[in-house]
């Protein structure tokens, strides 16, 4: 078959053209059309404001070193498409991308599915054609109306909730549980751990209602040892874990992904390879280190990713001053990111992508200034990591606020990025 992976991604990306749609009538109807894929999956379903893509990752990685054949489907992507849909850390292939949309494109021209509900579909397919023993699935948008919710998972994750697309979930961190809580299903068993009190009310609502055992994880449950640059010692269950994932909030979503595949493996649950894959694990853009040893990139793009980002590099580099280069899209709610980032940097550096998806620094600059953050603007992100690179070891340098400008700082700091997918 001769095709151009470019050209088909092209006419995929170009179904954004449809927006998001809040609801699940048109995956459902694509997917009756396919033959109904997911319902010959066994499948894992995560939702939340944070954390998701770093829990099932990790919940991904303990299940393969456990000898299963385990499909991950998350997003966005940092640098390319293939990397949402994996079986086995091997991203899906070109041929099969172009294969499922030209087999397809008239069915999901006439349903006027989305991007999303098209990926959504296509990875339910290919899942279903090399027949994984579990599929890990991350929400998109929300849960409840998410396009993704149209399984029915053996367990039910729920990482950290807090405000994020209040245009769409809503404008209160309740409002935004009872959109997140839309996952849980009749019988389904829930895993998440303590946060909000309000928001573990409305959690256990809805699992009463649907008659799903909710396991939640209490903080004093965790015991953090030692935080340092490499990572995070921790005590849990009276076991001790080493996770090369930086953050106390990243010890959270370890032990939440620990949680649901001791319910999915039973007995053959074997800790001592569970230990191996909490060390080992690796999800680029969460506090990577890039470029030398004082250079992080963090696709932090909320008030909680980004306090949570800047509470660990504090926690870790203490004696350093900080600097950052930031973008951001035009829907974020930028007033309280302000609040955050305001105090906790030297200066901000903007930058914006080269296709124009994320705000102007014309824009940003004048917000910033408006709060009087110390900031100034370069004309793009390969000038922004120049500016980074002026500070010497002083200094911590961290780029944060989007997935969208992943290519161009891996590009711009000569990291390499595995973008294989056969």
């Amino acid at each position: 078959m001769t095709f151009s992976i470019d050209t088909i991604l092209e006419e995929l990306y170009s179904l954004q053209r449809l927006g998001i749609k809040v609801g699940l009538e048109h995956t459902v109807q694509l997917l009756n059309e396919i033959g109904n894929p997911h319902k010959k999956l066994r499948l894992v379903h995560v939702a939340g404001t944070n954390g998701k893509g770093s829990t099932c990752s990790i919940l991904t990685k303990i299940l393969i070193d456990h000898g299963l054949k385990v499909g991950l489907y998350t997003s966005p992507h940092l640098k390319k498409f293939n990397e949402r849909i994996k079986i086995n850390d091997s991203q899906i292939s070109d041929e099969y991308i172009a294969t499922f949309f030209n087999e397809n494109k008239t069915k999901i021209n006439e349903i006027e599915a989305t991007f999303f509900e098209t990926t959504t579909a296509l990875a339910f397919n290919y899942f279903k054609d090399q027949v994984v023993d579990y599929a890990i699935i991350e929400t998109g948008l929300g849960g409840r109306l998410d396009s993704t919710n149209v399984i029915i998972p053996k367990v039910c994750g729920i990482t950290s909730i807090s405000l994020d697309h209040t245009e769409i979930l809503g404008d209160t961190v309740e409002k935004i549980a009872v959109e997140k809580a839309g996952i849980i299903k009749e019988g389904v068993p829930t895993f998440t751990f303590e946060q909000k009190p309000s928001v573990l009310e409305i959690l256990r609502k809805e699992a009463d209602k649907k008659n799903s055992n909710l396991d939640i994880t209490a903080e004093s449950e965790i015991d953090v040892i030692k935080s340092v640059k490499d990572g995070t010692l921790f005590n849990y269950s009276g076991l001790e874990f080493e996770l090369h994932l930086i953050g106390d909030h990243q010890v959270k979503n370890c032990v939440l992904a620990i949680n649901i595949s001791k319910k999915l493996l039973g007995s053959s649950f074997d800790i001592s390879k569970v230990k191996k894959s909490v060390k080992t694990i690796k999800w680029p853009g969460r506090l990577e280190k890039i470029k030398n040893k004082n250079m992080y990139y963090d696709v932090a793009h909320n008030v909680e990713g980004i306090s949570a980002m800047i509470k660990t590099i504090s926690n870790s580099h203490a004696d350093k001053k900080v600097v950052g280069l930031f973008s951001l899209k035009s829907d974020k709610n930028i007033k309280p990111i302000c609040n955050v980032i305001k105090n906790n940097f030297e200066i901000i550096i903007l930058c914006h992508d080269k296709s124009g998806y994320l705000l102007k620094t014309t824009v940003l600059e004048k917000i910033l200034n408006e709060n009087n953050i110390k900031c100034f603007s370069v004309s793009s992100v390969k000038k922004g990591v120049e500016a980074l690179e002026k500070y010497d070891d002083d200094y911590v340098k961290i780029i944060f606020g989007s997935h969208y400008i992943a290519e161009e700082v891996y590009t711009a700091t000569g990291k390499h990025f595995d973008t294989t997918n056969n």
